[in-house]
């Protein structure tokens, strides 16, 4: 088991094993694996060890997207507030929708495996979450437990949330005849990229066990946390925190390594060593960011291309035609139509 290995949260990992969601088969395949690599459900929790996605693609070698999304379901029906490790103190106090997706910032605390990232408008706000597997079937899997779980945590806490919405990428699976009624039509399917949406009015609402001072304490805990944690975090993962704060179409190559206080030619070897590079992971912040702003019907493709960083509209749309094979008109009037 690797450092920077991908994984889900150990809690949620050992509560699937132990429900009924998996057939017994599989659960013995799961614990072989774990006894070949020297651990099993007892050290993943005490250590606080992510369980390896790769066991997944071992245990289940045809794992297609429709079997993902099973699995992401059986996963979310499984979690309890007491899976999210170090975060679960803080969701049970926290005092609104708002407070508990900003808990999603220390996602990777608990799995690197799955990232938001953050869209305020003055229609809500909107989470995009991508999935770090480098295998499009596990994506799948953590994107779908990732936001089912999020919408499951917000009907504990908050009561029947019934506004806030799961989009995700993929199509709708076989074996979901009556999808439209899958957790009160909150599910979505075939959108441009996989996202949550909070309305505005919704962001505000209170929760159950609000204990806004315990709130306040658990998030310097948190943060302290992750600082601790940086040095753990892969590269390719510092790298894209960094665009995803910053403007990524202005991001160079010099201006990441300067941050960094590393060589340009450090940052593209150690880029490489993890399967990727530099273009790609801007490439890929861009064209998330530049879809998710699409969706918001208050900003004008001018003001996207410049907040981006593009110094034209012409830039912007010659290469977001080349990422989606639209233009960015035709793009956001598709999803509005829709």
């Amino acid at each position: 088991m690797s450092l920077y290995e991908v994984g889900v949260p150990p809690f949620a990992f050992v509560q699937l094993l132990e429900s009924q969601a998996l057939d017994p088969d599989a659960v013995a395949r799961f614990r072989n694996v774990m006894t070949r690599e020297g651990t099993n459900e007892g050290l993943l929790i005490q250590r606080e060890v992510q369980a390896p996605l790769r066991w997944f693609r071992e245990v289940y070698p045809e794992l297609d997207v429709d079997q993902a999304i099973l699995l992401g379901f059986a996963f979310a029906e499984q979690a309890q507030l007491t899976s999210f490790g170090p975060l679960s103190f803080p969701l049970v106090s926290a005092g609104s929708v708002a407070e508990i997706v900003e808990l999603l910032t220390y996602l990777p605390l608990i799995s690197t495996a799955l990232s938001p990232q953050f869209y305020p408008s003055e229609h809500g706000l909107t989470i995009a979450l991508t999935g770090h597997t480098s295998d499009p079937a596990l994506d799948c899997l953590v994107v779908t437990y990732g936001g089912l779980a999020v919408l499951r945590l917000l009907d504990m806490l908050a009561g029947d949330v019934a506004t806030v919405r799961l989009h995700l990428t993929w199509p709708v699976p076989t074996f979901m005849t009556n999808h439209e009624e899958i957790i009160g039509g909150r599910l979505l399917f075939n959108a441009p990229m996989s996202f949550l949406h909070v309305p505005a009015e919704t962001l505000s609402e209170v929760c159950r066990f609000s204990d806004p001072l315990a709130y306040r304490l658990a998030i310097v805990d948190l943060k302290q946390t992750l600082e601790q944690r940086s040095g753990t975090t892969s590269f390719s993962e510092k790298v894209r925190r960094f665009l995803e704060k910053d403007r990524p179409g202005q991001s160079s190559r010099q201006s990441v390594a300067d941050e960094l206080s590393i060589s340009t030619s450090t940052l593209k070897r150690r880029l490489s060593e993890e399967g990727t590079t530099f273009r790609e992971l801007r490439e890929s912040c861009l064209r998330e960011r530049a879809m998710l702003r699409l969706l918001d019907r208050s900003i004008s493709v001018s003001e996207i291309a410049t907040d981006l960083g593009y110094s034209d509209l012409s830039n912007f749309s010659h290469a977001f035609k080349r990422w989606t094979g639209r233009s960015p008109r035709e793009f956001s009037h598709d999803q509005h139509e829709r």
